[in-house]
């Protein structure tokens, strides 16, 4: 049978909605309907982390239980209103030259795109025709090292950054990870700013060689954290502030206080759901915004 479709007006455009009870998180029974839900409501904070940036997306057509795919190129039956940017491909997987990214500027955009099953939403560090205006490291835990060693070291990283005069802000991953994410000038480039993340990383790795290591070597990691400073290559694409996350149970890469950090390296290890993500929005307003507003050149 085919799919039954809800037609809905989203700030003056049609779009219609399909299968709103289709679970998508089986283990929680959240379904696509729930997962639109969420996207609508985290919107005013979340599209302003989205705006002017090529969007990656990861679908997951049948669920987090079965089969995704990473997409790129715009779809095939992208409506006439969603901005497509042509953009080069450095690093394409299929020798592209180029690739026509989504640009999810708007709401209408942002609810396409949840109907479309697009749980996780990943972002460049670059705005479409600019330099980074972000730096960002992904702290990795190897096991059997976790949450609680990525606050510590997130701990040492936002003090040896604030060093160089950076301010650094942090969010969990929304799986087993934490990011930070600084705002930077937008006048270097790329290879720029991975060399500083670098070399601020092999730095930390050289104080404390039993907790961190910054080589890209998996065999290395069990037991530390690793510090990815390679997530600023330009090829790379880090989760968006607020994105759903492909668990079992749907989590949010959530952005946090460096109290609750702190709070994490004592061991009070946390993932937070939608609703508690839309409740801290509620309480805190968006901690990254502080993201939106630049930042200095880096120390070179």
């Amino acid at each position: 049978m085919p799919a039954e479709k809800i037609r809905v007006e989203v700030q003056g455009r049609s779009l219609d909605l399909s299968n709103l009870d289709k679970v998508l998180f089986p283990e929680a029974g959240f379904t696509k309907g729930e997962v639109i839900d969420y996207y609508t409501r985290i919107a005013p904070v979340l599209l302003p982390h989205l705006r002017d940036r090529a969007l990656t997306r990861i679908r997951f057509p049948n669920g987090v239980d079965d089969k995704s795919f990473f997409e790129k190129n715009a779809p095939a039956a992208t409506p006439d209103w969603v901005r497509v940017e042509t953009l080069p491909a450095p690093g394409s997987s299929k020798a592209r030259e180029t690739v026509d990214y989504v640009v999810a500027d708007d709401l209408p955009t942002l609810v396409w795109l949840a109907n479309l099953a697009a749980l996780e939403l990943h972002t460049p560090q670059w705005r479409v025709g600019a330099e980074p205006d972000l730096m960002v490291v992904d702290l990795d835990p190897g096991a059997p090292a976790a949450l609680p060693q990525c606050a510590q070291v997130a701990l040492l990283m936002r003090d040896r950054l604030a060093a160089d005069g950076l301010d650094s802000f942090p969010k969990t991953s929304g799986k087993k990870g934490m990011q930070l994410c600084c705002p930077i000038a937008g006048k270097q480039s790329a290879d720029v700013v991975s060399d500083y993340a670098h070399r601020i990383a092999a730095e930390l790795e050289r104080e404390s060689p039993k907790t961190i290591v910054s080589k890209m070597a998996k065999k290395l990691r069990p037991g530390k954290v690793f510090i990815d400073w390679s997530q600023n290559n330009a090829a790379k694409t880090t989760v968006a502030p607020y994105s759903l996350r492909a668990q079992a149970l749907p989590s949010v890469s959530t952005p946090l206080t460096w109290d609750e950090v702190a709070e994490f390296a004592d061991g009070a290890v946390r993932r937070f759901s939608p609703a508690e993500v839309l409740e801290r929005v509620d309480t805190y307003g968006d901690l990254l915004a502080p993201l939106l507003k630049g930042g200095p050149k880096l120390p070179v």
